[in-house]
């Protein structure tokens, strides 16, 4: 079954794309959740408006994640935590801990944006990738001190 994708979805395709999925996958999953229509000539015809509307939107998101970016960069993070011998940490700094000290900053980010490649476990002074748009991604430089 063809149909005309009305959102991104993952392994699958962008906006405004005709792709092919199995009839039940269609039914059941994308147009319940309004992810998709049949992709019939009215459907096609209305699709090339949606298309230039989500791109203007994708457009000024982008630009509110460039802006966000490089207030990103300029911050320093400071996170206090328990440590005991040789500057190992008691437990780890996590995703939530960095989310949590950007909303005392006045910054609203999702933990799911931030990615953390190795658990930190102990003091010293990291940069964190924040993810902020599908184009956009800034560095947080963030210090982790003795509570």
């Amino acid at each position: 079954m063809k149909v005309i994708l009305k959102a991104d979805v993952e392994r699958l395709g962008k906006v405004g794309e005709v792709v092919a999925v199995a009839p039940g996958y269609a039914r059941n999953y994308l147009m319940p959740r309004k992810l998709a229509l049949e992709a019939t000539a009215s459907n096609l015809a209305g699709i090339e408006t949606e298309k230039k509307r989500y791109a203007k939107a994708q457009a000024r998101a982008a630009a509110g994640a460039r802006e966000l970016a490089e207030r990103l960069a300029a911050l320093s993070l400071t996170i206090r935590q328990a440590s005991g011998e040789s500057d190992r940490l008691f437990g780890t700094v996590t995703t939530m801990d960095i989310a949590a000290a950007l909303a005392k900053e006045g910054i609203e980010i999702d933990r799911r944006q931030i990615t953390i490649e190795e658990p930190i476990k102990t003091l010293g002074i990291y940069t964190v990738p924040v993810k902020l748009h599908a184009e956009v991604s800034a560095p947080l430089k963030v210090w982790v001190v003795k509570e």
